[in-house]
């Protein structure tokens, strides 16, 4: 049975925090989606703060163009159908409508969108709300929005994990497991320590969490359960763990132990925690993840003399390690891409600045994607379209993130140094 942890000095709370991220848009895609969203019909109060909600769900992606509410024209029917050419004049690429229905203590909402330019409905759908969460509510709803108009799956609805460090006028630390929204509100503290935590990741359900927790003295990977708390260490070993990446079915953890004196990978069956050493070298092997099909994982490797990124093949007997960056000296901290076709990293340039990269499979070069000094721990969205990663500006650890289309946003902090964000899956 594995110990269970609850040591005085860590607090489980479920409470809001004062140190709430603040959504910043810095950049959109260059060719936006013009789009006129009308007040759904329905309570007032209630379908004025749906609208902002999926306003900035919508904003946030960088990919579209919302109409100012002034600027909106009453809807025109004639015989059953819209009539376009308004629309049209003021430049717009689609028009949605809603009506908010109120059911068994609940809200749902049917919409429809429609095509100016091809004057047609593209699609027309019912969302199942939850009791009291009008926030997810329209999150599913913008999505839907987003996927009907884009052809991608929209994040909206997707949460972040991040790790905020906050010190008090001492300047000691209390570090805090943080669970938002993915705009960054309804923020929650999961854990909150005087020891450092980090490599925050989420199981493939969203019930589950794994981090690395200093608590004990050396690095220890906990799991902990989202709804009651409840956190156990995933092995009683007396030795350094860390680096924990959950496998596409929640069946196992891909880990870094340091039990032979050395940094390798192994892989924790969790089921009856069964341990799979899967590479054997000198040099330090850390930082696993794995392929959206569970069939590969990718690590970080000084092997070669300087951190680089190789990729296992699981499907193989005693499979050895392919390296895939060599670009640079240093290259680490890798993720794929959903449909495998690419993997974004860290890469440090020759100026010795450490930016987000990405590579696909079929290029032989890389591509940067930051411009700031220091930018560290890139987590890929489900949808592959957006990454959010780690900043300092003007000495204070954020947030940032960017679409694949050239959008760009910050959420800094109200409080505190943010870093190490993860992405969840989709979660409905």
């Amino acid at each position: 049975m594995i110990k269970n942890f609850i040591l005085s000095a860590l607090l489980f709370t479920s409470t809001l925090s004062y140190g709430e991220l603040f959504l910043e848009i810095t950049k959109g895609s260059e060719d936006q989606f013009k789009v006129a969203m009308i007040p759904f019909e329905g309570n007032t109060r209630v379908s004025k703060q749906l609208n902002n909600i999926m306003r900035n769900d919508l904003i946030r992606t960088g990919e579209f163009s919302i109409l100012d509410e002034e600027l909106l024209l009453p809807v025109k029917i004639i015989d059953d159908e819209l009539v376009y050419s308004d629309w049209k004049l003021l430049g717009m690429d689609y028009l949605v409508t809603g009506t908010i229905i109120k059911a068994n203590n609940s809200l749902d909402i049917n919409y429809e969108i429609f095509d100016v330019h091809k004057k047609r409905k593209v699609r027309s759908s019912k969302v199942f709300g939850i009791p009291n969460q009008i926030r997810q509510l329209a999150h599913y709803t913008s999505d839907g929005i987003y996927e009907s108009i884009t052809g991608i799956k929209g994040i909206a609805a997707t949460r972040l994990l991040y790790v905020n460090e906050i010190k008090d006028l001492q300047l000691l630390s209390t570090y805090k497991l943080m669970l938002a929204d993915s705009d960054g509100a309804n923020e929650k503290t999961l854990l909150s320590s005087s020891e450092p935590i980090i490599s925050p990741s989420w199981s493939p359900d969203g019930k589950r969490v794994a981090y690395v927790s200093f608590e004990t003295g050396m690095a220890k990977v906990f799991i902990q359960e989202i709804a009651s708390g409840r956190r156990e260490a995933v092995l009683s070993k007396d030795t350094q763990i860390s680096s924990p990446s959950w496998s596409p079915d929640g069946k196992y953890l891909s880990l870094t132990l340091y039990q032979d004196g050395n940094a390798e990978i192994y892989i924790l069956r969790l089921r009856d925690r069964t341990l799979t050493r899967m590479t054997n070298q000198f040099a330090i092997d850390t930082e696993s993840t794995w392929s959206p099909k569970g069939n590969k994982i990718l690590f970080t490797s000084g092997r070669s003399g300087s951190p680089q990124i190789y990729e296992l093949d699981l499907r193989k007997l005693n499979p050895k390690a392919k390296r895939v960056s060599f670009e640079g000296t240093y290259n680490a901290k890798a993720s794929y891409l959903p449909n495998e076709e690419g993997i974004v990293f860290v890469h440090r340039t020759s100026d010795g600045l450490f930016h987000i990269a990405l590579k696909y499979k079929r290029e032989n070069f890389i591509r940067i994607l930051t411009e700031a000094k220091m930018d560290e721990s890139p987590s890929v969205a489900p949808n592959g379209n957006m990454v959010i990663y780690g900043i300092k500006e003007e000495n204070q650890s954020m947030l940032a993130g960017f679409s694949l289309s050239g959008a760009r946003f910050k959420l800094p902090a109200s409080q505190g140094e943010v870093r190490e964000p993860a992405w969840s899956d989709f979660l409905r």
